[in-house]
């Protein structure tokens, strides 16, 4: 399929959506301490809001990627955005912390799922040559989003209640999401009877028959083994910081280096793996994922824990952006979103458990080094995972 340029507007409208989504979800750095003030909570305590907001969107992205398949990516997309704003206007007139547990933790989980599957799938099947690169741009949105948002919501708490804070979210999210939902759209070549396009049918598995896959099940123990050392950092990197005692605007922007060294790592790596490989491009990317908490362990201040945050962000951002194009390459683009969706449930359970057990960890003996020992063991599994996914996995689309 030739490419077509409307497939750049919809790499950048989706690095909109994902700016937004996941410059929500990661805010949660920026609300944590203010969380756990309101409500009297320990760490574990509010660890779950962020974690519950995982478990939802990964678990329920396959029924995202379903929907975006059936509806289009911008139905969905904009029905996700509502949901989003719905969700944080009711997390600021919370008055106890089980229900930030179902507005941000479940109602805000519900939105992203809507949003993050149907729009990152959407963009792969538009490109051939420079699938890669187009999913590292389009990707590069939640570097973006990690980099921005948390830091002007951490400016904004201080002249501000957290509550009005959370309340200009709702408006960003509702004005910026839906403008950016309205121009996506399918490849011609995935498109429906009814929307725009040639109305041909993609080629390559259905959800079932890549199910069925080796290749599919060693690139889902992969994500199932990377999730905890994924999202860990996301929720404790800055209460880190704040114990070794940081100020608050230092201790909040290492969450936006993480963003900084994502963005390098989606741009540059998808780059890298248009010529490498991308199979074997993630394979290099979860080793260095794994190897990164080294620093993290011997850190004692600010320059290593920066050093670390942009090596992290480095890594994770050039694994999440080369999940969408790997499934692309092994599966085709007939079911893409579906297939997406099930592979980022896997995700799920160690974006719960991960964040919500390192808490629990820290509230019990006052230190991380556990945290970071059982993170490199799983790092190391996950990258022996990914070798093995491409040992047995052909790309054919």
């Amino acid at each position: 399929m030739k490419e077509a340029p409307y497939g750049w507007v919809v790499v950048w409208a989706t690095f909109v959506c994902l700016a937004l989504i996941f410059g929500v979800s990661y805010s949660f750095a920026a609300f944590f301490s203010s969380f756990s003030d309101e409500f009297a909570a320990q760490r574990a305590d509010v660890s779950w809001i962020f974690g519950l907001s995982g478990l939802v969107y990964f678990v329920l992205g396959t029924l995202g990627g379903i929907l975006s398949d059936r509806l289009g990516p911008r139905l969905v997309c904009s029905a996700g955005m509502v949901l989003i704003a719905l969700g944080l206007l009711l997390t600021s007139g919370a008055t106890a912390l089980w229900m930030v547990y179902l507005s941000y933790g479940l109602l805000v989980g519900l939105g992203i799922a809507f949003v993050y599957t149907p729009s990152i799938a959407n963009v792969q099947p538009w490109f051939t040559v420079r699938r890669g690169l187009a999913g590292g741009i389009a990707s590069s949105g939640i570097g973006a989003g990690t980099l921005l948002l948390p830091l002007l919501v951490a400016m904004a708490i201080g002249p501000m209640p957290w509550r009005e804070a959370m309340r200009l979210l709702v408006l960003g999210v509702l004005v910026l999401g839906l403008l950016s939902s309205a121009l996506l759209r399918r490849a011609p070549a995935s498109n429906k009877p009814g929307e725009a396009g040639t109305g041909g049918t993609a080629s390559g598995l259905s959800l079932r028959e890549a199910l069925r896959t080796p290749t599919f099940r060693w690139f889902y123990l992969a994500t199932v083994l990377a999730s905890p050392v994924m999202f860990i950092p996301f929720a404790h990197l800055s209460a880190s910081a704040r114990d070794l005692g940081l100020h608050e605007a230092q201790a909040v922007g290492l969450v936006g280096l993480i963003g900084v060294g994502s963005l390098v790592g989606r741009f540059s790596i998808g780059l890298l793996a248009d010529r490498l490989g991308r199979a074997r491009t993630l394979v290099l990317m979860q080793l260095s994922m794994c190897l990164s908490y080294l620093l993290w362990a011997a850190a004692g201040g600010y320059p290593l824990l920066a050093l670390y945050a942009l090596w992290f962000g480095l890594s994770y951002g050039s694994i999440v952006s080369l999940l969408p194009a790997i499934c692309m390459d092994y599966f085709g683009g007939r079911s893409v979103a579906s297939i997406v969706g099930a592979l980022y449930s896997g995700a799920a359970l160690g974006n719960l458990l991960g964040p919500v057990l390192a808490g629990a960890a820290f509230d019990r003996w006052g230190h991380y080094f556990g945290v970071m020992a059982a993170c490199l063991a799983l790092g190391f599994l996950a990258t022996w995972a990914s070798w093995r996914m491409q040992r047995v996995g052909r790309a054919r689309f």
